[in-house]
């Protein structure tokens, strides 16, 4: 069976014990579910690597853990391990080699964990939460990179307890995002600084907003010839920036659009905005998805500045999501992101992840 044709042995939803289908909007675009999904919100996802055989998928949330599982071609998904953190875990990264997996947390550490082990060890220390991690690999050294709300970026060579270098940042991390050799890092009070990580990282420009709110995630794009060459930056106001870091023509080049807003443009009905919770670009075809807290992912082409598809609306937010090394399957998360705040939070509903084919839908349109 192809890698992720009809979904075997999941059933559609909506069907309770008593056979009447209820109103159930959690899985609107009939994806594939991971089993075992978190016990609390869902901070982020990240896939193995090309040098894995297979497809493993991490998940960290606010329950203090983070999950691995085999996502088989079939579609079915495999619990293999978890491990825990004594606060929630915001972000996480994989080795190149896919040996290890990265977790930064809120409980002010970051940890290595390694897959054939199953064992966790602390990498990292930070005076608040932690929260971006990547693996950086470059020709001459190899390293981890953390972010935190307490203003540094470090970098740590795993084996001590000291980082290699810190650098002060203008604010709290919000958000990171690492494609060698560039690193792009988006701060509180809509600090922006692209790093240049050539034989060390050093700061090579900062960048005044293309937005006017609070960023929220970050994600660098790739050139026809693999070169990191710009990034998208999402805000918590329904928009995205694309910014391309040396454009011939920047007036031009670069711009923003709006995203994540529900349909209220032509009336008198205020429009309702929500924030972008994440940002992915597709390995092979170079368009984008991006996540909202309006329960909704949509498609992209950068290039032709057009929308390629807009999911239906789940029951509660999309918190993360992310694409496979090949770029066939698109992970999501479905949890509450507190973007309306604790009233709204309802310890009943359930945490989801779910898997969809992204072979198709995201290829480009056709260039003129």
């Amino acid at each position: 069976m192809s890698l992720f044709g009809s979904p075997s042995g999941f059933g559609t939803g909506g069907t309770s014990m008593f056979g009447s289908t209820t109103a159930d909007n959690h899985n609107p675009m009939k994806d594939i579910e991971v089993t075992s999904p978190p016990d609390d919100s869902i901070s982020c996802l990240a896939f193995s690597p090309p040098t894995l055989p297979g497809n493993f998928l991490i998940a960290g949330s606010w329950a203090n853990d983070v999950r691995c599982w085999e996502v088989q071609d079939n579609g079915q998904t495999i619990p293999k391990a978890q491990q825990m953190h004594t606060g929630p875990v915001l972000d996480a990264c994989w080795s190149d080699d896919g040996s290890k997996v990265f977790t930064a947390s809120c409980d002010k550490t970051a940890k290595m964990w390694d897959l054939n082990s199953n064992q966790a060890i602390q990498i990292a220390q930070h005076d608040a939460p932690v929260k971006t991690i990547h693996w950086i690999k470059a020709p001459n050294y190899s390293c981890v990179m953390t972010g935190s709300w307490d203003k540094t970026l470090k970098f740590w060579d795993t084996r001590s307890p000291t980082p290699m270098m810190t650098l002060q940042l203008p604010e709290r991390c919000y958000c990171a995002d690492v494609v060698h050799p560039m690193a792009a890092v988006a701060t509180a009070e809509r600090g922006l600084i692209v790093y240049q990580l050539e034989n060390q990282p050093s700061e090579f420009r900062r960048i005044e907003s293309p937005l006017k709110h609070q960023h929220r995630c970050v994600a660098i794009f790739k050139d026809k010839v693999n070169k990191p060459t710009g990034f998208a930056l999402g805000s918590i106001e329904g928009r995205v920036a694309i910014h391309y870091i040396n454009p011939p023509n920047p007036a031009k080049d670069n711009f923003t659009f709006k995203c994540h807003r529900s349909n209220g443009t032509n009336t008198s009905a205020p429009q309702d905005i929500y924030a972008v919770n994440g940002i992915a670009f597709h390995p092979v075809h170079g368009t984008l998805a991006t996540v909202g807290s309006d329960g909704r992912f949509s498609f992209w082409d950068k290039d032709a500045r057009t929308k390629l598809k807009t999911s239906e609306q789940l029951d509660q937010p999309i918190s993360a999501c992310c694409f496979n090394h090949n770029g066939n399957i698109f992970a999501y998360a479905s949890s509450y992101d507190w973007s309306k705040g604790h009233e709204f939070y309802n310890p009943q509903k359930k945490n989801y992840i779910f898997l969809r084919n992204a072979a198709e839908e995201l290829k480009p349109r056709n260039k003129k």
